[in-house]
């Protein structure tokens, strides 16, 4: 029997095939340079920056290109003036979506997500049509092997996390955004290997899908995803394991 998984679960289980297409590097460097534009260039005392420069250095990026986005952020070095916008949206079955944008050009961008919508039989919404359905919080990505599941939850539990799930290779663990840094760090200075750690925006509830509709969220997701200037597609579904093998 097929398993199901819900949409954060999906994101990662995706995340291998999307580096393949070579646009993870665009995506983090695109995060740094406007999170030490937004917060300073200094990683240790900028939380958003400090996420951005692990999550490149997950992706084994050149130190030089970490180093120029943040220059570029802090002014030091010329760069694009990015704009950044949440776009929201209904995909098929009533799935709910957020779009988190990075543009240099907002008449370009608007009409390519309204296109996407359409073409995958969505439709965009007004601001805070779904938005009011997701919650932000940390997410952090324990690797199974090694590593007891008591363990984990012990140690993340004491460092301020709200919840943990067990998935196929990894411990799933949820926090409160102010607490995502003080948690990762607890799990690897007790020799933890952390897989991922972001703030995120999580649905308070899922829409089970199936079928044709499956297929044609799981292509929202894509056609979003392909557009230059995305950095992240957030939804509420839950689907069949198998729709996720036929999407990637």
């Amino acid at each position: 029997m097929s398993g199901h998984s819900k949409w954060h679960s999906i994101k990662h289980k995706k995340a291998a095939v999307d580096s393949k297409r070579g646009r993870i590097f665009t995506k983090i460097i695109r995060e740094m340079t406007v999170a030490a534009r937004a917060g300073g260039g200094d990683a240790d005392s900028n939380p958003r920056l400090r996420t951005a420069v692990l999550a490149a250095k997950g992706v084994n990026m050149p130190a030089d290109n970490i180093k120029k986005a943040i220059q570029k952020g802090t002014g030091e070095l010329a760069g694009q003036a990015l704009e950044e916008i949440t776009y929201e949206g209904y995909g098929p079955g009533g799935v709910a979506v957020l779009v988190d944008v990075m543009t240099d050009n907002r008449n370009r961008t608007t009409p390519e997500i309204r296109h996407a919508f359409g073409k995958c039989g969505g439709n965009m919404g007004e601001s805070n049509s779904v938005a009011w359905m997701f919650e932000t919080k940390g997410y952090i990505q324990v690797d199974k092997k090694g590593a007891s599941e008591d363990a984990v939850l012990e140690a993340a539990l004491e460092a301020g996390a709200s919840d943990m799930t067990e998935e196929e290779e990894s411990f799933d663990v949820s926090t409160p955004p102010n607490a995502l840094e003080a948690v990762r760090q607890t799990l690897e200075a007790k020799s933890f290997t952390i897989l991922s750690a972001e703030l995120g925006k999580f649905p308070q509830a899922y829409v089970k899908i199936a079928g044709k509709q499956a297929e044609q969220a799981m292509r929202l997701v894509d056609t979003l995803e392909d557009l230059d200037d995305v950095q992240n597609v957030w939804a509420n579904f839950d689907v069949d394991d198998d729709a996720v093998g036929n999407s990637a």
